[in-house]
């Protein structure tokens, strides 16, 4: 599938650091900026630029923050034409201060929320977007949302100069049919604007559903290295670039990225398909529940679990 509209981004160290609370080391993110770069990758997401009086410093890594001054620190020396991204989330983040486009080492603000925040996303998006960055709003949960909603807020967005408007399904719930029907939705609804796909994995369909908005016009893609994310992570860049048969792409760097550091982190943080995962995502619930399960002595009843999600006494 070649495309010269596709644009791909890597949100390994924004997604992965929702499982170890983004502490990755500087030697981790900068080989990773290395061999995305390497690989031709479009965009590398560093993390969230998170307000600090909402989430302590104590309790995060670096890449909760993505201070511009960090991002340099780990950039700096390494020759590369890829772009930056950060995500914020506009339901959670007070006031942010960014520096103009020209004084900052990031090129887009992507900017996350739920159907019901939807005027805050559109007001931090203009805010960044007259500042000269790229912007993409991304609406989670869709798989929850009514169709109604759902197109209020897009019809909201098409009024806006966002750059790219994300179809997200953050409980790995959606088949390829529904992705397909979401991405027609939205190409309808905000012409002229781009629309990316952010797959998660709980049914192993991160990657399928990904290559159905392909099909669709889908041209912004988002997947991590080796799948790492949240729960049972996102669709694998290693499959991903396989498929787009995009000359400018070179899998290499990113196999030996992967051998070298993703295997060692895997003995030591969990993600991937995993049972727990697998039930949430057909019963369309937030994965929160099986990732606290996972804690536990029980983490693989996997039958006690599920009669529990439906009975609806599940801890989380």
């Amino acid at each position: 599938m070649y495309r010269p509209q596709i644009k791909v981004l890597d949100c390994t160290i924004r997604d992965g650091g929702l499982i170890n609370n983004h502490y990755f080391s500087d030697e981790f993110v900068r080989e990773a900026y290395r061999a995305l770069s390497k690989s031709g990758i479009d965009y590398m997401e560093m993390g969230y630029r998170s307000s600090k009086e909402l989430c302590p410093t104590k309790e995060f890594g670096a890449w909760k923050y993505c201070d511009d001054e960090k991002i340099r620190e780990i950039i700096d020396g390494i020759e590369s034409n890829m772009k930056i991204s950060i995500m914020v989330d506009a339901h959670r983040v007070r006031e942010q201060t960014f520096a103009p486009k020209d004084q900052s080492p990031v090129h887009m603000i992507r900017v996350a929320t739920y159907v019901k925040d939807i005027d805050k996303a559109i007001d931090l998006a203009k805010r960044t977007k007259d500042l000269g960055y790229e912007t993409c709003v991304n609406i989670m949960a869709i798989s929850r949302e009514s169709e109604f909603a759902m197109i209020e807020a897009l019809d909201q967005l098409a009024k806006t100069n966002v750059d790219c408007v994300y179809v997200v399904d953050s409980y790995g719930a959606l088949y390829c049919e529904q992705i397909e029907y979401l991405v027609k939705l939205y190409k309808e609804h905000v012409p002229g604007k781009e629309v990316g796909i952010h797959a998660h994995n709980n049914q192993q369909l991160a990657f399928s559903n990904t290559i159905e908005g392909i099909i669709h016009n889908a041209n912004y893609l988002d997947a991590s290295l080796f799948g790492i994310g949240r729960g049972p992570g996102n669709c694998c860049l290693e499959l991903l670039l396989g498929f787009l048969k995009n000359p400018k792409f070179n899998l290499s760097p990113i196999l030996k990225f992967i051998q070298d550091y993703m295997l060692p982190l895997r003995e030591q943080i969990e993600w991937g398909y995993i049972i727990p995962y697998m039930l949430t995502g057909i019963l369309n619930e937030h994965p929160r529940a099986a990732i606290a399960y996972r804690e536990t002595p029980n983490k693989d009843q996997y039958a006690e679990f599920y009669e529990r999600l439906l009975e609806g006494v599940i801890d989380e």
